[in-house]
């Protein structure tokens, strides 16, 4: 399923907390849902000031159903701006959100799938726990089964709803209780046209990554979404020189590039906003001051090394007196 830019109105029409750091968000759209794949994600204009909101992508939790999206959002103290203003809402809120996309999608001829969920990256596989555990019971032609991490057991969100719908096919690892994930372990154990989705953090998922090729396992049969990296250094402010536009930006700690770009009226290809999708990458010709932070997962480590682009929606600039000068113009193909 496609980005789309069809936007709606939505209420909050309920605000849940599920653990200490996770509240689910159940949005009433004006005018009905669109159904959505599972996986799918919601983009959502998150207000941060009094004329001004940021753009975020959340997770839709669950199939579709009852007329409501819902989706979970993360306190994140240190993040850039986005959970914090999430947390601050009220039922009865209004929001602009626009309609449902995805780069993770379900694959519905596997016959054999293995979810691992990492923290709040649980949410986009609870859809499809739910699709493959009813196609299982239905027409018995897959296997499934997940695996599900968290750090404590207050943050194993949504495995009440995983346990009723995997049954013993769940397992749970709670690392700050001693547990461990032995992830070549699980990779071992699966057959061999066997499908891998994981959700997480990017380290999370440079560990699979890493597992699965020195297995020799098929790039094809690994499928991921992250949530993101909290980079190499604390988030800071640094400056942008955008030659091509005459224009020199401050970009603040709690604000991303790609967000000040925007404000700034620059226009940037974007999508994913988790630096997946590469869309947003800018061209950069120089960096003054400081070094460049990268927190994508669609750039190489050789690319990253070579610092000749950045990807505007998570990656900045870190040091004293930080300033990068970039080409906004510039548009990666993809592999290169």
């Amino acid at each position: 399923m496609k980005a789309s830019d069809q936007t709606f109105t939505a209420t909050v029409d309920r605000i849940t907390d599920l653990s200490p750091t996770v509240r689910e968000f159940t949005l009433r759209p004006d005018g009905g849902v669109l159904p959505h794949a599972p996986g799918s994600h919601l983009g959502v204009e998150v207000p941060v000031g009094e004329r001004r909101t940021v753009s975020r992508h959340y997770s839709l939790v669950g199939l579709p159903g009852d007329g409501v999206w819902r989706i979970a959002v993360k306190h994140l103290p240190g993040g850039r701006g986005g959970s914090r203003a999430m947390w601050r809402l009220e039922e009865g809120a209004r929001l602009q959100v626009r309609a449902p996309a995805s780069h993770f999608e379900l694959d519905h001829r596997a016959t054999e799938v293995l979810l691992l969920a990492a923290g709040i990256g649980v949410t986009p596989l609870v859809g499809m726990a739910q699709a493959l555990a009813a196609r299982a019971a239905a027409r018995g032609d897959v296997r499934v089964r997940m695996v599900q991490v968290a750090r404590s057991e207050a943050e194993l969100v949504f495995a009440d709803v995983l346990a009723q719908t995997l049954g013993d096919r769940l397992r749970t690892v709670v690392t700050g209780a001693g547990q461990t994930l032995d992830i070549e372990a699980e990779i071992a154990a699966l057959g061999p046209q066997a499908q891998l989705y994981v959700c997480g953090p990017a380290a999370l998922m440079a560990r699979v990554r890493s597992a699965w090729a020195a297995a020799g396992r098929p790039a094809v049969q690994l499928r991921f979404e992250t949530f993101g990296t909290s980079g190499d250094h604390a988030a800071q402010a640094f400056t942008v020189k955008l030659p091509r536009h005459g224009l020199t930006l401050d970009v603040p700690a709690d604000s991303t590039l790609l967000d000040a770009l925007e404000r700034a009226g620059v226009e940037v290809l974007a999508d994913c906003r988790r630096g997946e999708c590469g869309l947003c990458a800018v061209d950069v010709l120089s960096v003054e001051a400081g070094t460049i932070d990268h927190r994508d997962v669609f750039f190489s480590a050789a690319q990253r090394a070579a610092g000749r682009q950045l990807c505007a929606c998570v990656s900045r600039l870190s040091g004293s007196s930080a300033c990068v000068v970039l080409d906004s113009s510039y548009r990666p193909e993809a592999g290169s």
